[in-house]
């Protein structure tokens, strides 16, 4: 299984990622327009080209011109980055992750996701055994 390293990425390659992850397939021209502050055209094609030499995106020949992809898909790069960050901030704790993004967002999270969250604890739960 290939995973990806999110944190491997400088921000402008994170942002170029969320790009393609949010389109799919994008030319060089059509991520540049998403960008904020694009780079220059050259600029834009170099960190395309790195992102494909680490791996992390492909790209398809199409009528003169190169539309770019994910390699990984993006609910295995979410599950990869997320799994960093668990063992980089929360000494490898699912639950203490869990009890930080609750304390962060639980103004935000209405009746309906804390009922949804709880099915999928309980699911992991009888899953686990």
């Amino acid at each position: 299984m290939v995973l990806v390293s999110q944190h491997k990425l400088s921000r402008r390659e994170r942002q170029i990622m969320d790009v393609l992850y949010r389109k799919g397939r994008a030319t060089a021209g059509e991520i540049m327009a998403e960008l904020p502050d694009p780079p220059g055209n050259s600029a834009i094609r170099a960190m395309l080209r790195v992102l494909e030499e680490k791996k992390h995106i492909r790209h398809d020949a199409e009528d003169l011109r190169y539309v770019y992809m994910p390699v990984v898909p993006r609910d295995k790069a979410r599950k990869s980055a997320l799994k960093h960050v668990v063992e980089t901030f929360f000494d490898g704790s699912t639950e203490q992750a869990v009890a930080t993004l609750l304390n962060v967002s639980a103004q935000d999270l209405k009746t309906e996701d804390f009922d949804r969250l709880a099915a999928l604890i309980e699911k992991a739960r009888k899953e686990g055994r």
